[in-house]
């Protein structure tokens, strides 16, 4: 068996196409151009190339940019008052606070200063609240991007077995609620879970997302399983995922590839999340 590759790129293509004719569509039925906000602080080159790539797309649907870049030795207040700067800004749908922070500092208060309506990341204390207790609200990017992934490959959520390894506020446990959301029978692995292999053989879904390379073989996966890999770490052969993808390729039924799987589905998710912030603030649902 030979998986079929899920090809991030791909779908995440048509997504953004989609989302610019809504875009446009918004824009003329309402006079109002959704703006999205991005805050990096210091001068880390990687999260420069991210949040330049994310402002680089979001131009290119028809959103409008309102970029913020503050020095590195910016203080806590500093950063919290243009958070509070952009909240009270109509003209800004989203606002999207680029991490890591420069030394390490803890961002989670700075965070919980955004609006849930326009928490476009959805990682505030209120928009995990939210997603917990199924209300609407603003989801995660990358587990909204991997749900995407599995409904634009047609693999069923509804009844599947899924694992989820790692269970990170980021992605892991996230997901695992979007998978339960969608009713799928969900367990979550982490560093303590015992016979790994043991726990993962029994997914239809298995989702890699514990941050160590090539941590999933194929003795992890059920043949026929979905895998998605959720991971990239730079090595000295190049990228690599979570998932030792030349042998799980064998098993698997479906497959993501690093890079160019969840990678791109991550900043086309944010871009939907900013068209829905923005209709939000309308007062429309989700």
């Amino acid at each position: 068996m030979t998986a079929q590759v899920i090809d991030g790129k791909a779908i995440a293509a048509r997504l953004r196409e989609r989302l610019a004719d809504e875009i446009r569509e918004f824009t003329a039925e309402t006079g109002t151009v959704p703006g999205l906000a991005t805050v990096l602080v210091g001068n880390d080159p990687a999260s420069e190339v991210y949040v330049g790539s994310k402002r680089k797309q979001a131009a290119a649907v028809g959103i409008a940019d309102h970029h913020v870049h503050l020095d590195g030795d910016a203080s806590d207040d500093e950063i919290a008052g243009t958070i509070r700067r952009l909240a009270d800004d109509p003209s800004v749908s989203g606002i999207l606070l680029q991490l890591p922070l420069p030394g390490g500092r803890d961002a989670a208060p700075l965070i919980d200063l955004i609006p849930a309506a326009k928490d476009v990341d959805g990682l505030t204390t209120l928009s995990a609240g939210l997603l917990a207790r199924g209300k609407p609200g603003l989801r995660p990017c990358t587990p909204s991007g991997v749900i995407e992934l599995l409904d634009a490959s047609g693999i069923e959520i509804d009844g599947a077995r899924a694992v989820v390894i790692g269970r990170s506020e980021l992605v892991g446990a996230p997901l695992a609620q979007l998978l339960i959301q969608r009713n799928a029978t969900v367990s979550v692995a982490h560093s303590h879970t015992t016979d790994l292999p043991g726990l993962t053989r029994t997914a239809d879904i298995l989702v890699a997302a514990a941050g160590r390379p090539g941590l999933v073989t194929a003795d992890h996966v059920r043949p026929g399983a979905a895998v998605i890999d959720v991971g990239i770490h730079r090595t000295a052969d190049g990228l690599q995922g979570d998932v030792d993808y030349a042998g799980v390729a064998e098993v698997a039924g479906w497959i993501t590839p690093v890079p160019g799987g969840v990678g791109p589905m991550t900043i086309a998710m944010l871009l939907r999340n900013t068209l829905l912030a923005a209709r939000l603030q309308r007062g429309e649902s989700t």
